[in-house]
């Protein structure tokens, strides 16, 4: 889920009268507030999101090293997401149908968002534990907000440049041990710049994304088609690689599939929309703070992640610098 279009339908969400994705809806009976408290169904859906996207780490890691190729992986995971968001459009009745310049929009948000991006975070895996992973990727709202400032040509505000440089602060402290000790060139380098290149192909999407936004192209819709295509994607590229289409039956694979496929993606998504519209973008946007904490206790759980005071101090900086970008750019 991308911060900017989060923004476009929190915004939308707080009106008096909603229309969402194009169909009228009834009028909000709890318009978003930065100040309303949680109510038992917004922890519900905090909670959901939360451990959905904390969870979904190690359930790649599983996927990783079953034998299947990361091509073929993302294939039946979307293959799969892709059914579920298609219907979810159907049934609630929104609009499918296109013209052929909006499915070139589609296609490029399913190559950057829904395959290219996490390509590169699942060939990441292989080198580090998948709360490592996590990490990298919730610099996505700093590099969203500084993307946007140096292609929309905005000038970010002090507090986002100094979020900015804390957050990649705090990658560098969580990483030095590992880098200092193998080098360059060690598995711990290649793994951190396989996930930053996942991330800034997320940002590049989320510019899409964002371009679909204000054109008033439906969200659910355009996700089940960009979901489309970036199994496509994937598909076109196990097949010029030359890497067979094929599935472990294990239980563990099956499992993380399932749950990667369901939860992490549709569930989650239709949970995050949700809590958008019922306390608004900016306090929903502090998933992407929370997740990685949980990430990293799931990998200390089950991988065997080993604490530091750099790895402490420099998650402490990724999620100051986090709270100050998203702070920052509520506007």
């Amino acid at each position: 889920m991308d911060r900017e279009q989060g923004r476009g339908i929190g915004k939308a969400m707080t009106a008096r009268t909603e229309t969402i994705d194009g169909a009228a809806a009834r009028p909000t009976a709890r318009p978003a507030s930065a100040d309303q408290p949680f109510q038992p169904l917004d922890y519900g859906l905090y909670a959901l999101t939360v451990i959905a996207w904390s969870a979904s780490w190690f359930a790649i890691e599983l996927q990783v090293g079953s034998g299947v190729s990361n091509e073929v992986n993302l294939v039946w995971r979307f293959a799969i997401a892709t059914m579920l968001m298609f219907a979810w459009a159907a049934f609630s009745g929104r609009r499918l149908r296109f013209p052929l310049s909006d499915h070139l929009r589609f296609a490029a948000l399913g190559v950057l968002i829904f395959s290219s991006n996490f390509l590169f975070f699942y060939y990441g895996a292989g080198y580090l534990v998948s709360g490592l992973l996590s990490v990298v990727f919730s610099l996505a709202s700093v590099i969203n907000m500084l993307l946007g400032a140096l292609i929309m040509r905005e000038r970010p505000s002090p507090r986002i440049l100094a979020g900015g440089l804390i957050g990649f602060a705090g990658i560098a402290l969580m990483f030095f041990p590992e880098i200092a000790a193998h080098g360059l060139s060690g598995g711990t380098m290649t793994g951190l710049l396989l996930c930053l290149c996942g991330t800034l192909s997320f940002c590049a999407g989320n510019l899409v994304s964002a371009s679909n936004q204000r054109r008033s192209l439906p969200l659910v819709s355009t996700s089940a088609w960009g979901m489309l295509y970036g199994t496509l994607w994937s598909g076109f590229l196990a097949f010029l690689l030359g890497k067979p289409f094929i599935i472990d039956p294990s239980v563990s694979y099956l499992g993380s599939l399932i749950f990667l496929a369901v939860i992490s993606t549709v569930m989650a998504f239709a949970a995050y929309l949700t809590l958008l519209g019922r306390i608004g973008a900016a306090r929903a946007g502090y998933a992407t703070v929370i997740f990685p904490v949980f990430a990293l206790l799931i990998s200390t759980a089950l991988e065997g992640y080993v604490w530091t005071a750099y790895a402490i101090i420099g998650l402490a900086f990724v999620a100051a610098g986090n709270v100050l970008v998203i702070r920052g750019g509520k506007r």
